[in-house]
């Protein structure tokens, strides 16, 4: 087992290792000690195969545990889950020093943080992430948000977990889509700043994960302690985001976030070496890295749709956004670049016109 210790505006410990999620009972006791209450949320899917393993281990730590399960997807993530979410944790009864637990992917940890982050003003939470990405990803770092039809992520807030617990074992029963989705949050930490990662990746590390997780951990880690609140270098975890998301939003998000990820990367990787801004051996390099695990690398959007679909990121700033790109095999920089300037960048990376 692995331990990445994360120093934000809240100190907690990120667990990496096989067989952990029958431990998550004990493990919670030793922060917030029973008798408390416990929702712990969860998608249909998710739920039924692992729920009844956490619950049983939270009930004989000494917690009285209710449930909110709903369904998968990207589409549950919004304003009508949340609300669901809140009133559930008021039915309960739930008070200011009970915990919050979300045992899911991405969607689960995302929408579970900020209804933590909110009722009652705040209460506890403990993130149980059970895909790739949101082990790498977004269970770390306090990001917390839902969805609104204009865009991702467009209504959240910063609050860091009390803790994460990554169980490796709950990898094996992900379809192969879904762990290839991980693999570009993974290969982006590599681009972004560590081409040490970059090298580990030329082999699979399908049946050893924990090393390569807990390195994407660490390197999250060191940008959110330095940048918690996303006003400077956390950006470049955005890496292949901006345009990521806008196909998202273009598909309806039929298109996955991962997927979406490598082919925003790739974008932004061709534009770079379009303005000489990177040599063109870096575009080349990751175009055969995202093939190797299985991503796509075809922009189906013209670029005109893309910065149309790309104006209501969260991360634009008035007329201006902050784009990351890279400038050597293993390292990224932020360019802040006019929105009107969108469409050319993105057609230089690829997109159709």
């Amino acid at each position: 087992m692995k331990s990445i210790t994360v120093k934000a505006s809240k100190t907690y410990l990120v667990e990496v290792g096989k067989g952990l999620l029958p431990t998550v009972g004990a493990r919670i006791a030793e922060l917030l000690p029973p008798p408390r209450k416990i929702m712990l949320v969860s998608d249909d899917t998710v739920a039924a195969l692992y729920a009844k393993t956490a619950c049983a281990s939270l009930r004989e730590a000494g917690y009285t545990v209710s449930t909110f399960i709903f369904p998968h997807g990207e589409a549950s993530k919004n304003t009508d889950t949340l609300i669901d979410l809140w009133n559930a944790m008021a039915e309960n009864d739930l008070s200011r020093s009970d915990i919050a637990v979300a045992l899911g992917g991405g969607v689960v940890g995302d929408i579970t943080g900020f209804a933590a982050a909110t009722y009652l003003r705040g209460i506890a939470c403990y993130q149980i992430p059970t895909t790739l990405l949101a082990m790498v990803d977004s269970s770390v770092g306090g990001k917390t948000a839902v969805d609104l039809p204009l865009g991702k992520n467009l209504c959240g807030a910063f609050s860091q977990p009390i803790g994460v617990l990554c169980d490796t074992d709950v990898l094996k029963t992900l379809p192969n889509d879904i762990y290839a989705d991980g693999c570009a949050e993974v290969i982006k930490y590599g681009y972004l700043g560590d081409p040490t990662l970059l090298s580990w990746l030329e082999e699979s590390f399908e049946d050893d994960p924990e090393r390569v997780i807990a390195r994407c951990i660490a390197n999250k880690r060191d940008v959110v302690e330095e940048d918690e609140h996303d006003n400077g270098n956390r950006q470049l975890l955005n890496l292949g985001h901006t345009g990521g998301h806008a196909v998202e939003r273009l598909s309806g998000f039929t298109i996955s976030h991962g997927s979406a990820v490598a082919i925003g990367m790739l974008l932004a990787a061709k534009a770079a070496a379009a303005r000489g801004i990177c040599p063109p051996s870096v575009p080349e390099h990751m175009e055969q890295m995202l093939r190797c695990y299985h991503l796509p690398t075809v922009c189906p959007y013209a670029a005109e749709r893309l910065a149309e679909a790309a104006l209501s990121d969260k991360k634009r700033r008035g007329e201006s956004i902050t784009l990351i790109l890279p400038t050597s095999l293993g390292k990224s920089e932020l360019f802040p670049v006019s929105t009107s300037a969108l469409a050319d960048l993105f057609a230089q990376g690829g997109a159709p016109q």
